[in-house]
């Protein structure tokens, strides 16, 4: 595929400007770690939730949509449009209680809820298992989309996309830290929007796709438009739709969607100004994120099916991709190739911008995972802010390298997905108990994270896996798999939590005071306080769960509304469309009402 001059201009020119922006932060980031991870807690609500949504935009989204609507239709999307209701509960429950604790990282909460040495290494071993292992899994992922990109569109071999595309991100990361990031997500947010959005009307619009009618007319469209799933198909209900939204949100552990917020949100919500504009950045981030970016993303796989039903018709016409990177996947990449000279430059910067926006962030966060969590606790406690920032960039570098390193070897960004899933299964429980409930102690979640890596390994990797859970030869029908792995943790967790001693009582009455959680879970921790004429409830700050329960619901009606009458719009249904609009009117209404009884608001 030829790019034209104008498509060069706009490319280099999205790269000079990205770096110029991390030059010019490198100074500010550089004076301690604080700046260099957290800007110094000084960030506005709408920057923050720009730069969430521009960094959940990675190269791998459109591919992993394309997949899933090409293999399971649009309602095969529930698998993510679940974690929703985990985001709408970090917006009216965590994302105060998260900026009030006043950590650096979301780990050193272990060593603000726990105590003693189960504590101490919970917090240094999650620091490699997440900052490091996990981290770099889902990098892998985004970079092997990169991979497929160059391939498709610009003949690229996987070994010139992994370093043309990671050579300029991680020195502007490396440089800029977290503020660099921050402020080039907000360009990046319009860069990749507007090229998605571009991308999407011009290529439902092509002659051999017809436009909206053209692709609803399509034999090879027909059965993949239902946003609900097929309630006559048992097995694609259950695992499409009743596994999502009865278990999945809550059970698993998931990077940008983790149950009682951590990871990359958490690390946003405690860079914000106060409680306040963390809770704004979160509810901001929700509504982009799910309300607004996946439809440019749907259409563009709707059409794909047109072009290129199968995976065959992919290789077809592209047959020096290797057979081991060829998958539905690539329909996104291949339908791009189409784009004209000027728009194909912009849906190119737009899928830049989306790998370095989320490599960036995942790059940041991790190295203050080493730095904070691993380093400075474990190896050198009394290291200078000048060692802190230089250990934090040396990290981010080999970050970089490992996840470079291991894209050359995946194949596919759906299987990833499913197995990052299954791999966090059964942990999401503590996440949300651990600030409601005070008898969950360190054992809990060592317990729940052994278990949960230990059985998701047994079943993915040996023989075990496939004689129990097999569509038609196993003991349990393959979409019992899940559920099992969330049954066994879970049971595991709790009965360790039971078997081993609570934190202190000091451990316990300090958490509460700082944080003030409240509800029926700290009953015991409170009496015992005030038998021991101890002060921790503050008691001109009521308990504000249960309004944020109720904000939650109403907030998701209002989103889903939002995304599913866009769709029946976009189909011509419009008895369906209105219904949502007027349901999404109302509902917003009421979730005003609701948030402003609320003690804190957003602005």
């Amino acid at each position: 595929m030829e790019l034209s001059t104008l498509d060069y201009s706009l490319i280099i020119g999205f790269f000079s400007i990205v770096l110029g922006i991390g030059i010019y932060v490198s100074k500010a980031s550089g004076k301690s770690s604080s700046e260099f991870f957290l800007s110094g807690r000084t960030m506005p609500w709408w920057l923050l939730g720009l730069s969430m949504v521009a960094t959940t935009f990675s190269t791998d989204t459109p591919n992993l949509v394309t997949d899933i609507v090409r293999t399971n239709g649009v309602s095969g999307n529930w698998v993510w449009w679940a974690f929703l209701i985990t985001g709408l509960l970090t917006v009216f429950v965590y994302a105060k209680l998260w900026r009030k604790s006043n950590v650096n990282t979301d780990l050193e909460f272990y060593e603000l809820r726990y105590g003693g040495g189960p504590a101490s290494f919970l917090r240094k071993f999650r620091a490699i298992y997440l900052g490091v292992i996990f981290n770099v899994i889902t990098m892998s992922a985004v970079t092997l989309a990169a991979i497929k990109i160059g391939g498709i569109m610009l003949g690229l071999e996987p070994w010139q996309t992994v370093i043309s595309a990671g050579l300029i991100t991680v020195t502007f990361s490396a440089l800029g830290g977290f503020k660099g990031v921050v402020y080039t997500d907000f360009l990046l947010f319009f860069v990749a929007m507007g090229g998605a959005i571009g991308a999407a009307y011009y290529l439902v619009n092509l002659p051999e796709v017809g436009g909206i009618a053209g692709i609803m007319a399509n034999e090879n469209v027909a059965g993949k438009l239902s946003i609900i799933p097929d309630f006559s198909d048992t097995k694609v209900l259950i695992t499409l739709f009743i596994i999502p939204l009865a278990v999945q949100w809550w059970s698993s552990w998931y990077p940008g969607a983790e149950p009682g917020g951590g990871g990359y949100i958490a690390q946003r919500m405690l860079a914000a100004k106060d409680e306040n504009h963390a809770i704004g950045a979160t509810f901001f981030f929700n509504i982009m994120h799910y309300a607004l970016r996946p439809w440019p993303w749907i259409l563009v796989a709707l059409a794909s099916l047109v072009v290129f039903p199968d995976v065959a018709s992919i290789h077809e016409a592209f047959p020096n991709v290797a057979e081991d990177k060829l998958g539905h996947d690539l329909a996104y990449s291949a339908m791009l190739t189409k784009l004209p000279s000027g728009l194909l430059g912009l849906v190119l910067a737009s899928l830049i911008a989306a790998y370095m926006s989320t490599i960036s962030t995942q790059l940041n966060w991790g190295s203050s995972y080493i730095v904070y969590d691993f380093y400075k606790q474990q190896i050198n406690p009394n290291a200078s802010e000048k060692r802190l920032v230089a250990v934090g960039r040396l990290s981010t570098i080999g970050l970089m390298v490992f996840s470079a390193a291991l894209a050359l070897l995946l194949q596919n960004a759906l299987q990833l997905f499913e197995v990052l899933l299954v791999f966090g299964a059964g942990t999401g429980l503590i996440f949300i108990l651990r600030w409601f409930w005070w008898r969950i102690n360190a054992w809990s979640e060592i317990t729940a994270m052994f278990a949960s890596g230990i059985i998701s390994i047994v079943i993915k990797l040996t023989a075990v896996g496939p004689f129990f859970f097999a569509a038609d030869t196993g003991v349990f029908p393959d979409w019992a798999e899940y559920p099992f792995v969330v049954l066994s943790t879970s049971i595991i967790w709790l009965a360790a939590t039971f078997m081993t001693q609570p934190e202190s009582k000091e451990v316990l009455q300090n958490f509460y005071k700082k944080i003030q959680p409240g509800g029926p879970g700290w009953k015991k921790i409170i009496a015992e306080a005030e038998a021991d004429k101890v002060e921790i409830v503050n008691s001109d700050e009521p308990w504000s769960v249960p309004s944020g329960l109720k904000a939650m619901v109403l907030g998701c009606i209002l989103i889903y509304s939002c995304m599913f009458a866009t769709g029946y719009w976009i189909y011509g249904d419009y008895a369906w469309a209105t219904g949502l609009t007027v349901t999404a009117a109302v509902s917003a209404a009421l979730l005003i009402r609701v948030w402003n009884r609320m003690k804190d608001t957003i602005l």
